[in-house]
């Protein structure tokens, strides 16, 4: 029985290409994301067509009992989840506060914090059974420092950033290994930044700073970041760490 590497968020950026890097290293790959079943099935066929092991399922996080069920699911058919990605993004753009509504600002928690809580409260009983376990979340630079027009996603990301730190305090003695991976940067993803510039801008983009340039985060080469992290010697386990590109300032700098 293959070991499961579970994506909650996989998308054709971060989320696919971390799936797909550890399918190629001999793990069951289960993608779960929202929406463009066609998509998700690309992502599944491109797994198999490289010899890797892998299942998609449309998953709609905020639903109540999603997450949970389809964790349930894949423990009793599929096999033991050794590692979850935790990828689901909460941006819902920038917004004066006058114009975030309720239901935006809370559909950010909902994603971001709410989420990765009911996520956790699946996986890590079963993990703590089997004394292993690692939970990868991927964050953004609002966890860090709130910015105008970012009050949804800067509460969300940093109640994010908040919550891995209180999951590892419980968890990190009982060998569960939670990290907190911060995106501090500009993400090459045609269906995150692509969809949020519009296909004319961040085409342009792209050719200004993509490409040979570096100057956008590669999800194949953030990918390799994920899986050496996951597979770290619990005598030095990293709990957090931020990713740019060489030309970009940190967030500290700004």
């Amino acid at each position: 029985m293959k070991p499961v590497c579970l994506v909650i968020g996989a998308g054709a950026g971060i989320g696919g290409n971390v799936g797909k890097r550890f399918a190629a290293e001999g793990y069951h790959t289960v993608l779960c994301r929202r929406s463009d079943e066609q998509g998700l099935q690309q992502l599944v066929a491109d797994i198999e067509a490289t010899g890797g092991s892998a299942s998609g399922y449309l998953l709609n996080a905020i639903e109540e009992g999603s997450i949970e069920d389809r964790v349930t699911a894949i423990e009793e058919e599929i096999g033991p989840i050794e590692v979850v990605v935790y990828n689901l993004g909460a941006q819902i753009g920038d917004r004066p506060l006058e114009e975030t509504s309720y239901k935006a600002f809370e559909m950010g928690w909902q994603l971001a914090t709410f989420g990765l809580f009911r996520t956790a409260k699946a996986v890590c009983p079963k993990m703590e059974e089997r004394g292993k376990g690692v939970i990868l979340v991927t964050s953004a630079t609002s966890a860090m420092r709130g910015n105008a027009g970012q009050h949804s996603h800067a509460a969300a990301m940093g109640g994010r950033r908040m919550l891995c730190q209180s999951l590892n305090a419980q968890f990190a003695s009982r060998g569960i290994h939670v990290a907190h991976i911060l995106i501090d940067g500009a993400v090459d993803a045609p269906d995150t930044l692509g969809k949020m510039l519009g296909a004319e801008q961040f085409q342009k983009l792209r050719d200004q700073r993509g490409g040979e340039h570096d100057g956008l985060m590669l999800p194949q080469q953030m990918a390799e970041t994920y899986f050496h992290v996951a597979h770290q010697h619990r005598s030095a386990w990293t709990h957090e760490l931020d990713l740019r590109a060489f030309t970009d300032l940190a967030w500290w700098n700004h």
